[in-house]
């Protein structure tokens, strides 16, 4: 479900827009990033949100449109 969102949120991007993505989970940590770049999308960084959270915590994901 959180690519779904994500991808609708790069259809409503402009080119050059940035955004930042909440991934909660290993699930989309591991495919939101990948299905991303297959959209044409830059990613700009992949960070946990906090630095004693494991990795099925919260990320922050940073894309940009081209």
């Amino acid at each position: 479900m959180t690519f779904v969102r994500t991808k609708l949120l790069i259809e409503r991007m402009s080119p050059g827009e940035t955004a930042t993505v909440r991934l909660a989970g290993l699930e989309p940590l591991n495919n939101v990033p990948q299905a991303v770049l297959r959209q044409g999308v830059e990613v700009i960084s992949l960070e946990p949100e906090s630095a004693d959270e494991g990795p099925a915590g919260l990320h922050r994901l940073r894309i940009r449109k081209r």
